[in-house]
């Protein structure tokens, strides 16, 4: 290593210890003012903590004894001010991984580029400035998101590469490895749209429910705003809501198509685009005519899309509804299919639309998106239904009237691509 190279580290070693110093002085004089005496370590202290790193992991880059030794020395100094601070009733060690942060500054200059160093240096000035959003995320979040989120690790980094990437039965053309693989994309996806409408858009209105419902479950999302506008009685935002999550789930479908098969992806763009402009027109007049509150909050965001039963159950209907349109497609041809994409927009088509985007059954991509589009169209159908059925005629019955239309376009437009 060039003596220009060794400067150059050096320097910004420094360079980051001292300002990262500064930013432990600012944290203390902003939130413990009262105990700064009680806190290890200043600019000073943890600028010269950054050049110890440096030197003494150059000295020995290979055995790291020197390193160690100092680290060691450091930890005992901070064992004895830590006990000081017990007596005090403080026992938090922030400030002293902070130190151990400031202190590995030296090796990673040294070993890796400067955006490694870099990185360190952005995410303790932000975690050290993130004091009131993490404490008030906290009291805001439900604990057993955590383990939701442990779901999903499961689902997707534990089950998922353990599953074998070959045919095992020959009547399923996919793999266990392709067919868990969608299970892990329709959940994530669901669970995005769920983490958004609940953390990151909490009650923003009734609209906002709708469009962010729609994104993992327009169905889940026009059942919970009609029985809530069953509650309150007629209104038009939230009308226009329930319109909004069926428009948007012409989004979410091009999206999973795109996902998996994107030349059905391309075939569907124009006319689900077209489809969700409509409906969001149709929406937001009826949003803008509105002259009564716009706020509003919807409790259905609790249930947490992502359960491990849910997963199960969505893999297993998965594989029926492969097992299910290879048999009709085999027996009735695509005159079937269309039947069965019919009736099966009448319960959950992420099944249906999967085993389309993933399955052989001798069609081409545009018969595809025809069966996709009549699916989606009956399940407008339904949700005009559930719309009318949890609402009441007298308050849904113009919102299930934009659907149904939407619903019958979407099947026309179907059966004319086929």
């Amino acid at each position: 290593m060039s003596v220009e190279s060794d400067l150059i580290h050096f320097v910004i070693t420094v360079v980051f210890s001292f300002l990262v110093g500064l930013e432990v002085k600012t944290y203390r004089m902003q939130f413990h003012a009262d105990s700064a005496k009680y806190f290890f370590g200043s600019a000073r202290t943890l600028t010269f903590v950054g050049i110890l790193g440096f030197l003494f992991y150059r000295i020995d880059p290979v055995n790291l004894v020197p390193y160690i030794a100092v680290l060691v020395s450091l930890s005992l100094l901070y064992a004895i001010f830590y006990w000081t601070k017990v007596k005090k009733m403080s026992q938090s060690i922030l400030l002293f991984t902070v130190m151990l942060c400031v202190y590995t500054f030296g090796p990673l200059t040294q070993v890796y580029s400067l955006w490694m160093p870099a990185l360190l240096f952005v995410l303790i000035v932000f975690i050290l400035n993130a004091r009131g959003a993490i404490h008030k995320f906290i009291l805001g979040i439900n604990p057993r998101e955590f383990e939701t989120l442990g779901k999903m690790v499961l689902l997707s980094a534990v089950i998922l590469p353990l599953l074998p990437d070959k045919e095992v039965v020959h009547y399923i053309p996919l793999s266990p490895f392709k067919i868990w693989l969608a299970v892990v994309v329709i959940s994530a996806i669901s669970y995005g749209g769920y983490i958004a409408q609940k953390y990151f858009f909490p009650s923003k209105g009734y609209f906002l429910t709708g469009v962010i419902g729609g994104t993992y479950s327009s169905t889940a999302t026009t059942v919970a705003l009609a029985r809530k506008l069953k509650s309150l009685g007629y209104n038009r935002v939230i009308e226009s809501a329930i319109i909004a999550a069926t428009s948007v789930m012409y989004i979410r479908l091009i999206v999973v198509a795109a996902i998996f098969n994107i030349y059905v992806a391309r075939s569907l763009a124009a006319p689900f685009i077209v489809l969700c402009l409509v409906g969001l027109a149709v929406s937001a007049l009826f949003f803008r005519s509105n002259k009564e509150t716009k706020k509003g909050v919807v409790d259905y965001v609790d249930k947490n899309p992502l359960e491990l039963g849910t997963a199960l159950l969505f893999a297993l209907l998965f594989v029926v509804m492969m097992v299910l349109t290879q048999s009709v497609s085999k027996e009735y041809g695509s005159g079937g299919l269309r039947v069965l994409s019919f009736l099966v927009g009448f319960t959950d088509i992420d099944p249906f639309v999967l085993s389309l985007l993933t399955g052989k059954y001798g069609v081409n991509t545009i018969e595809i998106t025809s069966l996709v589009m009549i699916a989606a169209g009956s399940n407008n159908l339904l949700k005009a239904f559930y719309a009318l059925w949890f609402g009441g005629l007298k308050n849904t019955a113009r919102s299930a009237a934009a659907i149904v239309v939407l619903g019958v376009v979407t099947i026309a437009w179907g059966l004319i691509l086929s």
